[in-house]
């Protein structure tokens, strides 16, 4: 019996219908989240409340209905958007109304919509590739550092008796490089210190370059990369767990190693 009902659960929860049914609950509550930051008349406070405790049975049933479908209980818990998935849930049962938790408990329900993310596998492709992305991004953030300050420090230097305000010292003048590495009105600070030193147009071109092209296109190259790898990670596990190309080289290698010593 209990076969039985797992096998309607794990049919509904692979269902394509029921998938666009949670995706579509799931807008309804950003929907209702965003509704609750404007000044609304009594009867539509009340229909939110009620929506708010409909969306949050639903989704109580729905990653229900994801556990007991899974045939390895255990399992279920070994994936990141299963945990937070639950946590968003049972935080989300947390009553709103004049409770010292009521703040936290709003809060938990903002983040109901990043269940979207766990919901759709394009999103999760990009997330995961974000995160295994960051050990590699950590080394190019501190080289990235490492320039702000030499050029923040140069900076400090050479124009903090022009603009006190913009180069006082090395931490302004670092937010005054952000500033220009976004491209925030930064020919004004350029055409400033160039009436007293001409030629600081190639201090300004050579951060720019340096920071907002060459950097920028690193962090790109080095999340597409991951991104790829997540992809044909994918592809794999759809189609069976295909050999990568490092293990058909390991296979030829034993191979010929076989065959070596069968000579």
């Amino acid at each position: 019996m209990f076969s039985g009902i797992q096998e309607k659960l794990l049919k509904l929860r692979d269902n394509r219908a029921f998938e666009m049914l949670v995706i579509a609950v799931i807008i309804i509550s950003a929907l209702e989240i965003g509704a609750k930051t404007y000044e609304l008349p009594a009867f539509a406070i009340d229909v939110t409340l009620v929506l708010d405790w409909f969306i949050t049975l639903f989704f109580l049933f729905e990653i229900t209905v994801r556990f007991w479908a899974e045939p390895d209980k255990k399992r279920f818990f070994h994936s990141g958007w299963n945990i937070f998935d639950t946590l968003v849930v049972l935080v989300s049962l947390i009553p709103i109304q004049d409770t010292e938790m009521a703040l936290l408990a709003r809060l938990v329900r903002v983040f109901r919509v990043l269940r979207m993310v766990s919901i759709i596998p394009e999103l999760r492709i990009l997330i995961n590739s974000l995160i295994k992305a960051l050990p590699q991004l950590g080394y190019v953030m501190l080289l990235l550092f490492i320039i702000f300050y030499i050029y923040a420090a140069v900076g400090s230097f050479l124009f903090s008796p022009i603009n006190s305000e913009l180069w006082g010292n090395i931490a302004i003048s670092m937010l005054t490089l952000f500033r220009i590495m976004t491209f925030e009105d930064w020919t004004d600070i350029q055409y400033e210190t160039m009436d007293v030193y001409p030629m600081s147009w190639m201090y300004y071109m050579s951060f720019i370059f340096f920071t907002a092209f060459a950097f920028l296109n690193m962090v790109i190259g080095i999340v597409v990369n991951v991104m790829e790898e997540e992809h044909a990670k994918v592809r794999a596990e759809e189609n069976g767990k295909e050999p990568t190309m490092k293990e058909l080289q390991d296979e030829i290698r034993e191979l010929k190693a076989l065959l070596l010593e069968r000579k």
